[in-house]
């Protein structure tokens, strides 16, 4: 592995994590549970991590960032924000899913994400994500939060950086369209 510092963090599930790795050393680590208020706390976290870590917005060779699946918003803060410093950094970010995190450790096995009621996404490594019923399905589930993000740091830098990380959506977001009628705009 190479010795980029990545900083690396997931908002995808009811959590706010970061990690920052030099090579194989994590040098900083954090996760918090929150089922709300990821956007308001992940860059405060962040600046967290990089203190702790003894490292700067300017040391960065690169931003990880978890694109899913999982909560549909949780997952739109995370790669907005990854996007937004890798613009403002001139730093290339790099998308990596839960799937590959667990395929960092488990490339053989069944990837399973908990989805809701009663779901689960899956995966096999270099297979196409799928919805299933949860009931009967042997899975390896992702780390806890915190090792999640180490997992996203070291998966990001064994890939190439590509096109602009986007959100791993698996089926269509919950939220419904408005019924109420569009307001009139004037000329």
């Amino acid at each position: 592995m190479s010795d980029l510092l990545i900083l690396a963090f997931d908002t995808s599930a009811a959590h706010c994590a970061a990690a920052l790795l030099r090579g194989d050393a994590v040098l900083a680590a954090r996760a918090e549970e929150m089922g709300r208020g990821q956007a308001e706390r992940l860059m405060p976290l962040l600046e967290e991590v990089l203190a702790e870590g003894g490292a700067s917005w300017d040391d960065l060779d690169r931003i990880a960032v978890g694109v899913g699946p999982g909560n549909f918003t949780g997952i739109r803060i995370s790669v907005s924000t990854a996007r937004g410093l890798a613009l403002g950094l001139g730093r290339p970010a790099v998308g990596v899913s839960t799937f590959e995190a667990i395929h960092l450790d488990a490339p053989e096995a069944l990837a399973g994400v908990p989805a809701p009621r009663g779901q689960i996404y899956v995966q096999r490594h270099l297979g196409t994500p799928e919805l299933l019923p949860a009931e009967g399905v042997e899975v390896i589930l992702p780390p806890e939060p915190r090792a999640l993000a180490v997992c996203i740091a070291r998966a990001a830098a064994r890939k190439e950086p590509g096109p602009r990380p986007a959100p791993l959506y698996i089926r269509p977001a919950d939220a419904a369209p408005s019924r109420d009628a569009a307001p009139r705009l004037l000329d």
